[in-house]
């Protein structure tokens, strides 16, 4: 049994160490797109360029998350994550310093693996250390951190392009993971998981990315109507036909479709996809949007959006307790309405807008909508499988939605109409940035369709999740897979 105490030396020790490594991934999930508009200047590249500049990291970390928390079971927590963390330095460091495009997107795909390898074991880490009386207060600051993390990231990420410049979005990783390793080799202890056995899912992993790859490729390069983007959207469909194919027949599949089986789950996961998306969408958007039609700086742009993380912040707790008391239907048809009416209050931000009067308003209802749905979503996921299966649902659904947000990433500019060039011309990129805003209202209300028309009170023993607190804006919190607490 784990007697890590949280009052110890080594209980702070660690996790300074975890809260560290994951902010490595969180802070890239959330900063870069802060730093696109200069780094297609400075690159000379086009849109499709920054879009793969998103989606080469999400589709890494989408594809091969589940993978790397078996990794973690089997060969050690500990040692997969401190593998991680190296290597996410390592391409962080490659990324900073690209000297083209080409290479950018090469080095932001491995960061996605290095992302893949660390985040789930930051977590694992800290519930195989810590007593079990200490850990859910354990498991609330890594949370908590991790959420100030998120809303620090963007005012960082801002600054940094204004200043030094947008490669040391990158090269800031460097120094976070030579302060991260030597703490974690000394005072974190080695964990695996006894039962854990068999092979591991690659094929499944592999398939997967694949499918996402190709399909994010034929979005990206539609516009061009070549055969070759037809024969990759069918290879993509193919991919994830083999996919669902090889997941029925492994006898340890990375994904148990039977997990499917839960109409619960399947309607929830649903519901993550369309907010997920929209949410995807909207980040990529929004702050090239402040800076290019706006007139924003890059700090500005970035701290535009910090409400939203507060609020989330604030009071993500209190929502989890809500809708413990009144059920996940309600928050979640609630929550993305109210995503949907800030989506559509950013019609409202062309050139020269005032930040209280236009953005303000905006970011204020898009938070109040993440807090109302957020935690009631991983509270209904959890729920909605047999405890034992409750950190393999999390899985799912935070992978899940990185997918959407990458899907929707590769869709909107194809859907709006948004040429190669459009980020250059403010008046190109308004008009787009409007067409696209209502797109993801509109998926955002069809979330909300299918939570009130399929989404059911949990039973009353089920599963309560361990992060509280909590500001990503990405995807929702990861779960752990030792997740046993009940509520009562």
């Amino acid at each position: 049994m784990p007697d890590v105490r949280m009052a110890s030396p080594q209980g702070r020790w660690i996790l300074f160490t975890t809260v560290l490594g994951s902010s490595m991934a969180l802070l890239d999930s959330t900063v870069v797109n802060v730093a696109l508009p200069h780094i297609g200047r400075d690159l000379d590249a086009d849109l499709a360029a920054l879009q793969w500049t998103v989606n080469a990291y999400m589709l890494t970390l989408a594809g091969l998350i589940l993978l790397g928390g078996s990794l973690g079971d089997r060969y050690g927590r500990r040692k997969i994550f401190m593998v991680g963390v190296v290597w996410f330095a390592a391409a962080s460091l490659l990324c900073g310093l690209a000297p083209n495009a080409g290479v950018l997107i090469a080095a932001r795909a491995f960061q996605g693996i290095g992302g893949a390898l660390l985040t789930p074991g930051s977590l694992a880490l800290i519930q195989a250390s810590f007593h079990p009386d200490d850990r859910g207060r354990a498991v609330g600051l890594w949370s908590g951190f991790g959420g100030i993390g998120a809303a620090v990231g963007p005012f960082l990420g801002g600054w940094l392009v204004d200043g030094p410049g947008w490669r040391w979005v990158f090269l800031l990783n460097v120094p976070l993971a030579v302060a991260c390793v030597p703490v974690a080799l000394r005072h974190v202890p080695e964990s695996g998981d006894e039962k854990a056995h068999g092979g591991f899912d690659v094929l499944g992993a592999a398939l997967g990315a694949l499918s996402l790859g190709l399909v994010t490729y034929a979005l990206i390069e539609a516009g061009e109507g070549s055969l070759a983007v037809a024969v990759t959207a069918m290879g993509g469909v193919a991919a994830g036909v083999a996919f669902v194919y090889v997941e029925r027949r492994r006898p340890d599949p990375m994904m148990p479709l039977d997990v499917f089986a839960s109409r619960q789950f399947t309607a929830v996961n649903l519901v993550t996809l369309c907010v997920y998306a929209a949410l995807g969408g909207f980040f990529f958007l929004s702050v090239v949007q402040l800076q290019v039609v706006a007139g924003y700086s890059a700090l500005g742009a970035g701290t535009a959006l910090l409400p939203t993380t507060v609020l989330m912040l604030l009071l993500s707790s209190r929502s989890g307790e809500l809708g413990e008391r009144i059920g996940p239907r309600i928050p979640l048809t609630v929550g993305p309405l109210l995503c949907a009416a800030g989506m559509l209050l950013m019609l409202r931000v062309g050139e020269n807008a005032s930040y209280v009067a236009d953005v303000l308003p905006a970011v204020l209802v898009l938070g109040v909508g993440l807090v109302a749905l957020v935690a009631p979503l991983t509270a209904t996921v959890l729920a909605s499988v047999d405890v034992t299966r409750a950190g393999l649902a999390s899985g799912i659904n935070n992978a899940a939605a990185r997918a959407a947000g990458l899907v929707a990433v590769a869709a909107l500019p194809l859907l709006t109409g948004m040429g190669p060039e459009a980020y250059r011309s403010p008046d190109a990129f308004d008009d787009a940035f409007h067409r696209a805003m209502a797109w993801c209202a509109g998926v955002l209300v069809a979330g909300a369709a299918v939570a009130f028309a399929t989404v059911r009170r949990p039973a009353p023993d089920c599963t309560r999740p361990e992060c509280r607190t909590h500001g990503s804006v990405t995807a929702p919190p990861l779960e752990g897979r030792r997740a046993r607490k009940r509520l009562g």
